[in-house]
This record gives structure tokens, sequence and C-alpha cells, in this order.
């Protein structure tokens, strides 16, 4: 028998200032970015597997309710949502911890890539996260992720403070 093992490579990057930020413009679109108000677990269940299916995201998709509860309905928890002509496109979670913010899962609906969303999408996030940080705002991505993430992370000014390989078999 054989066994297979590959590595992936995590990325690791911060912004230590709001100065940082190169922002992108909204594109000539019908576009609106919406806080999510109510926690909905469904909904950050259903963003999770949507956006995530073509980049491997699969730690949560065995979660219960019960999990998906305690991980959405906390205070500490913001999700953001970018609508396209009123359709859901894309979206974005943040975590506030203590005096910093971590980006926990962004991205698109597949049906909106390449229509030059990332850069707008990720501007807002980031414009949100120095709402509620004070010290730090950072992110991970890693070499499953859309091929153009690490790019635009630091387009719009993230700085790599570290990586680290994981082994999966």
């Amino acid at each position: 028998m054989t066994v297979s093992v590959s590595s992936s490579t995590i990325y690791y990057l911060e912004m230590k200032s709001s100065d940082q930020l190169n922002p992108v413009a909204a594109p000539a679109l019908d576009v609106q970015v919406k806080k999510v108000e109510i926690p909905c677990w469904q909904l950050n269940r259903f963003l999770y597997q949507v956006v995530g299916e073509p980049w491997q995201w699969y730690e949560k998709l065995s979660w219960l309710e019960k999990q998906w509860r305690n991980y959405v309905e906390r205070d500490e928890l913001n999700t953001t949502l970018l609508y396209v002509s009123g359709t859901p496109a894309g979206y974005f979670e943040l975590e506030q911890q203590e005096e910093t913010v971590e980006l926990k899962y962004f991205g698109l609906l597949p049906q909106f890539i390449g229509m030059k969303l990332g850069g707008y999408l990720l501007s807002e996030a980031i414009t949100q996260a120095w709402q509620i940080a004070s010290e730090r705002v950072w992110v991970h991505t890693c070499t499953e992720d859309h091929p153009a993430a690490m790019a635009n992370y630091q387009a719009r000014g993230f700085q790599l403070y570290n990586t680290e390989t994981a082994i999966k078999s």
C-alpha cells in the first residue's frame, strides 16, 4: 500500500497600521457591502462551503449545528457580505482578538471570480478590521488558496511575517 504525502505552505501576513492599506475602488458594477447584523450560522456555513469548496476548505464541513452556533454567535465575530446586483457574491469574517483582528475567512462565490471584485472586497475587509483593531490586522493563506490570493493580500499592504509547511497524508 502506497501512502500519498503532500505538503502545503501556510503564509502569515499582517498590517500594523491602517496607513499600510492600498485600497481598490469599487468596480463599475452595482455593488454593496453589508455587515450581517443578526448572526446566522446557516449563512456562514453556506458561505464557507460554497466559497471554500474550490480551495479545499474542509475543516468545518463536518461541524454540527452547535459548533456552528458557538463559532458564529460570538460578539468577537463579524460577518460581512458583498452583493452584486442584489446577489450575494462574496464574504469575509473578522474576529476580534483583544487589540488585533484576524481576517478569518475571505472569498468570492465561484461565478464572481474574475470580475475584479477581490481587491475591492479585501479593501473593505481591511477598512472594517481597522475600525475595531488598534494594533494589528492579520490573515493567513496557503498554497491551496486562489492563485491570486497572496498577491492580493500583499498588494493591499499586508506584509509576510511567517511561513510554515503542513504535511498532509
